[in-house]
């Protein structure tokens, strides 16, 4: 059981409203970059978690096994 790259793309849209999401992925392993102001002031780890918060229930579901993410704010992009 796997999940469309537009899938991951709205749980992430929705978990972090207002991002630019760009996701690639293969069915098994996923590359998403996120651009947010929600990122301003935060570290890497904080970023990542609020990425992976709204992507949870793919990873428990076991339909997302793999996501490598990239997490900017506007101005790092």
């Amino acid at each position: 059981m796997s999940i469309s790259n537009e899938d991951v793309t709205k749980l992430i849209e929705t978990g972090i409203p207002g991002a630019t999401v760009t996701v690639d992925g293969d069915g098994y392993k996923y590359e998403t970059t996120v651009i947010s102001d929600t990122f301003e002031g935060l570290n890497t780890l904080k970023r990542h978690q609020a990425v992976y918060a709204a992507v949870n229930s793919a990873i428990t579901s076991g339909e997302l096994h793999a996501l490598t993410i990239t997490a900017k704010t506007p101005d790092e992009a």
